[in-house]
């Protein structure tokens, strides 16, 4: 591995961290935690408690459109209500999903300056992929204060994902295709790669579900605030999107344990990369069904969310690495 695919995976472990990191937020309820940008109520650090806040000196008029976008009446929206509502834990997460950001900049800003350095990985596609980072890291750091100005708007939040994703797959191929002799995994025949092709469809296709269904576990969290998360299920099963969304993973399952069979025997062995896929998608499974039957827990949020951007990656590279003999020759 280069230095030039070094800093690639360097990139793409940041924007994991930070894919994480947000998915916490939407769980915990933080993403107004700051409900101004680039600030946090006012304060460069944000306050630890509502006493280090000057409640007078904030813009009151936006704080009350953005309660008037989630239903509420703006007349309550007073300083005093402002302050006894101030929540230093819904602060500091949303905070730290700030500061993620920081890493995944001075990384992409890394990977820009070697692809015009003197190394022998990047070519003209790379080079392409590289900038496509960039301007997905510039289109999502506008989104995200979008998504803080606009109140959480769902469309913006599922749009801010889906630009994740995007850029996540842009690093996969600039990190695989940064050298001259690019990982492969070399088949007798195209059945499994058109197999990987489906089941990175069916993934994607349940992504979008998903985020659909995380819109509406936003919507429960906001009515239903203080009552059990198991209570959410039977609500969400009132929605044919859950249970598309449920029920699909099980067609997912079927296609990967497919995919892993079919590599098997088109290679004789499995590598790292399908035993990592079918592990993701087995994870995926038992945090479904422990989201399911149990109910919204937040941990299991988090890693559902998490978990599906590194099956998304992963397949991705196994639609890049994966060729015939026939192709290599």
């Amino acid at each position: 591995m280069n230095r030039f695919q070094r800093i690639a995976l360097t990139a793409f472990v940041c924007l994991e961290v930070l894919i994480f990191v947000g998915a916490m937020v939407r769980a915990t309820g933080s993403g107004l935690g700051c409900p101004d940008w680039p600030f946090c109520y006012g304060c460069m650090v944000p306050p630890t408690s509502a006493d280090q806040i000057d409640f007078t000196k904030l813009n009151i008029e936006k704080f009350k459109a953005k309660a008037a976008q989630h239903g509420r009446d703006p007349a309550t929206i007073t300083p005093e209500a402002l302050k006894a509502e101030f929540d230093p834990v819904a602060v500091w997460v949303a905070y730290f999903n700030r500061l993620s950001s920081l890493p995944l900049s001075l990384s992409v800003l890394a990977l820009l300056i070697a692809s015009f350095g003197k190394i022998r990985g990047p070519r003209l596609l790379v080079r392409a992929a590289v900038w496509a980072s960039l301007f997905c890291l510039l289109m999502n750091a506008w989104l995200g204060a979008r998504v803080v100005l606009s109140g959480l708007k769902p469309g913006t939040i599922t749009l801010h994902m889906a630009l994740a994703i995007l850029m996540l797959c842009v690093l996969v191929y600039a990190a695989w295709a940064g050298t001259d002799k690019p990982w492969r995994l070399v088949l007798g025949n195209n059945t499994p790669r058109l197999i990987a092709f489906a089941l990175f469809a069916l993934v994607v296709g349940e992504g979008i579900m998903g985020s659909q269904v995380r819109e509406l576990t936003d919507h429960l969290a906001s009515v239903h605030s203080g009552h059990p998360r198991s209570e959410w299920v039977p609500e969400l099963e009132q929605s044919w999107v859950y249970l598309v969304h449920r029920s699909f993973s099980w067609l997912i399952l079927g296609a990967g344990i497919w995919f892993v069979r079919l590599m098997k025997q088109a290679r004789g062995g499995l590598s790292w990369l399908e035993k990592s896929i079918i592990g993701l998608i087995f994870a995926q499974m038992m945090l479904g069904i422990v989201l399911s039957q149990i109910g919204i827990v937040r941990v299991a949020q988090v890693l559902h969310i998490g978990l599906s951007s590194l099956l998304v990656s992963a397949l991705f590279l196994a639609l890049l690495a994966t060729t015939t003999k026939r192709s290599v020759a």
